[in-house]
């Protein structure tokens, strides 16, 4: 019997053993998935724990409930990879032999590779919202803070969710209001990107909103350091940000067993041919969702996307047929602006974010970048389809490949 291999079952690698289950002939495939935690987590929730939307309940499931039952789940943490044995190394020593290697093993903050970030301030002064636990201590923090200078830093690109950062600042900038401070709040946006977003178009839209919000952007500020005690980012250009609420976005990179697998980048991300996802290095090797270095989003869409196309590309290549889906690099995102309302991009790998509707031309229901109630309804029913849809493997009613119908062409 031949060995498909997964590693990692979040949002790629959960969404792959459900398709596959179904489609490679369970009599001569055997499917097996790693991974050192027993509890998944729907990550986009995190955003609303700081400003008391969702709690930590909202956000976590065991992870066994959403793995098919004759797919074999190994709870370990991942040590290393040998391509020439084909072979998989775990944590207590256990060899796994594979035929096709799938690997899923994510992205996770660094904080640690930024001098001054992850020191005697850290989830005192200095917190983020990217890690649950940095969720539930930043909501804590926000409960009693009195008001001040807000700064919000990514430290370098790139990172899961992109459009996290501006949700997190219209939202505060809503909270702030709410609670009857946003007078005594300044908000700073110190991000490396030349302005709002890396699509120039997008940039534009989000760029304004931010500007009537009164949140300031200080652009391509490439952090060098942080002076956790004067409470200042210094940039490699010398440039100075004071802070007195620093949320950060730290470092993004891959798992550490890919880089001892001599698999990964200089981020431990594994380069893949971006419309196939096979490794550019090894044969019978895939890497799917925020472990590969696409030239796209870290985005749960963006795997639920590419995780169509490849299942249909891997049914011809173990038959030893060419792999003919090319995935296009599509990806959406609901935008949370406050009070209500939202925004929706949708792009790929050669198309920016365009205004128009989606998914049904001149209908919608959602607008493309505009402010919308319905753009906000969408990104909290998301959570829905995410636990009971997008994890299970169910198709949609959507392409996978972006579609121009229904964009307003600039």
């Amino acid at each position: 019997m031949k060995k498909l291999l997964v590693l990692g079952a979040g949002t790629a690698g959960t969404m792959v053993v459900n398709r596959l289950c179904h489609q490679l002939n369970g009599a001569e495939w055997q499917a097996t998935i790693v991974d050192q935690s027993e509890t998944h987590y729907y990550q986009p929730g995190f955003l609303f724990i700081p400003f008391g939307m969702y709690s930590k309940e909202d956000v976590i499931k065991p992870r066994r409930d959403f793995i098919p039952p004759n797919v074999e789940l190994i709870m370990s943490r991942i040590e290393a990879i040998d391509p020439e044995h084909k072979q998989v190394k775990l944590a207590n020593g256990h060899l796994l032999n594979y035929d096709i290697l799938v690997i899923a093993t994510g992205t996770d903050i660094r904080p640690e590779q930024t001098p001054g970030l992850k020191e005697h301030e850290w989830r005192q002064s200095i917190h983020e919202f990217y890690s649950l636990d940095g969720a539930v201590a930043l909501a804590k923090h926000l409960r009693s803070w009195k008001g001040g200078r807000l700064v919000f830093n990514v430290v370098d690109n790139p990172i899961k969710c992109p459009v996290a950062p501006l949700e997190f600042l219209m939202l505060a900038d809503w909270y702030f209001t709410e609670q009857g401070i946003r007078d005594r709040v300044d908000i700073t946006y110190a991000t490396p990107l030349p302005g709002a977003f890396t699509k120039p178009i997008a940039a534009k839209y989000l760029g304004d909103i931010l500007d009537r919000k009164g949140i300031k952007v200080e652009p391509e500020f490439l952090l060098e350091h942080v002076d956790p005690d004067a409470k200042k980012l210094v940039s490699y250009d010398e440039r100075v940000v004071e802070y007195d609420l620093l949320v950060t976005v730290p470092l993004n990179m891959g798992a550490d067993a890919i880089a001892a697998s001599g698999l990964g980048d200089e981020l431990n991300y594994v380069p893949v041919d971006k419309g196939t996802f096979l490794s550019t290095k090894y044969a019978d090797i895939f890497a799917l969702g925020d472990a590969a270095n696409l030239p796209t989003s870290k985005a749960g869409a963006v795997a639920h996307y590419a995780v169509e196309s490849f299942a249909e590309n891997l049914c011809r290549y173990v038959d030893g047929l060419e792999m003919t889906s090319s995935f296009d690099g599509h990806a959406n995102c609901f935008i949370e602006s406050g009070f209500g309302k939202g925004l929706l991009i949708d792009f790929n790998y050669d198309v920016e974010p365009l205004p128009g509707h989606f998914p049904l031309p001149g209908v919608g229901p959602f607008s493309l970048l505009q402010e919308t109630e319905i753009n906000h309804w969408g990104k909290v029913m998301f959570r829905w389809m995410y636990w009971n849809i997008l994890l299970k493997g169910l198709e949609l009613p959507m392409p996978a490949r972006m579609s121009m119908a229904g964009k307003w062409h600039k």
